[in-house]
């Protein structure tokens, strides 16, 4: 065996679990449907006849998402990339990213696109990286703005000291293991990090673009809230949907089908709203930014395919 195939075995293990784990989270969602039919019933109702004004704000807002992720890519390398092969970039990988679990469709998308652009793999790998630590570093800023804002919104969990000191240990040995095996990729993303705010330029696209990103993705499901009625101020809507998408960030499924539709929900309730007010807005949230743009992103990954982009 060659050490080219090593991996192979691994990587289908790994690519099973996914599934198993995929399926999974499906037919917990497809009992959880079952379930509170009648809910989502007169969620769904509601949402027919919700403001159409304020869903078209939320589809605007969609629309501007896949520009601010392209702004953000390109503030993560210092080639200058095509701009409009880059914007059709990230509309397909919203598509593939509905497809394959733990965002997979959407980093291969991503990757073959920046080698497509001359980029060498592991550039472009550390490219993506860049663009994904900059996102979570501002939802990570975010939260702590608006949970400073809006006391009492989110309410962390009551642990033992000994439950506090445990998940610690593990968290701290399972970081020293992962450093220990990544120190030569992270050290390659740290120097692109480094390189890239070398260029005031990129860093303002890469960050400005990334929290512009975030906020859009907000203004969706505040948008939705008042398409529907539901009074919750959009200052908490924003900081629900923060929490929620980080939660179900935990759980890789694809388009966080299930994780980020339950901890929505679950987030919505918990803040006074009515059950079927919290469905139609998931039910919304959903039809805005993956069910509609699905198919239109799918042919577009077709067309980068076609035209050898990716």
């Amino acid at each position: 065996m060659t050490s080219e195939q090593v991996p192979l075995p691994a990587a289908r293990r790994h690519a099973y679990w996914q599934t198993a784990l995929t399926a999974a989270v499906v037919a917990a969602v497809g009992y959880a449907v079952h379930r509170h039919w009648p809910v989502l019933r007169t969620g769904a109702v509601r949402l027919a006849v919700a403001d159409q004004g304020w869903l078209l704000v939320g589809a605007l807002a969609t629309g501007a998402t896949w520009a601010c992720a392209a702004l953000a890519q390109q503030g993560a390398v210092r080639r200058r990339l095509p701009a409009g092969p880059l914007v059709a970039a990230q509309f397909a990988a919203t598509a593939a990213g509905q497809l394959l679990p733990a965002g997979i469709g959407a980093a291969v998308v991503g990757l073959r696109f920046l080698m497509r652009c001359g980029l060498s793999p592991g550039r472009s790998a550390a490219a993506l990286a860049v663009k994904a630590a900059a996102g979570a570093s501002v939802r990570g800023a975010l939260i702590v703005v608006l949970a400073a804002g809006c006391p009492g919104v989110l309410r962390m969990p009551r642990m033992p000291a000994a439950g506090v000191a445990a998940v610690a240990g593990v968290l701290f040995v399972a970081g020293a293991a992962l450093w220990r095996r990544c120190r030569p990729a992270i050290a390659a993303v740290l120097a692109d990090v480094r390189a890239v705010h070398a260029r005031p330029g990129r860093a303002a696209a890469l960050w400005g673009g990334s929290a512009a990103f975030v906020a859009l993705h907000a203004l969706v499901l505040v948008a939705v809230t008042r398409a529907v009625a539901l009074p919750l101020a959009a200052d908490r809507v924003a900081l629900l949907y923060l929490a929620a998408s980080g939660a179900a960030a935990l759980l890789p499924t694809p388009g966080g089908l299930g994780s980020l539709d339950a901890a929505l929900a679950l987030a919505l309730t918990a803040a006074g709203a009515p059950g079927a007010a919290a469905a139609s807005v998931v039910l919304g949230y959903r039809l805005l930014t993956g069910w509609l743009p699905l198919l239109p992103g799918l042919l577009v990954l077709t067309m980068l395919v076609r035209r050898r982009a990716l």
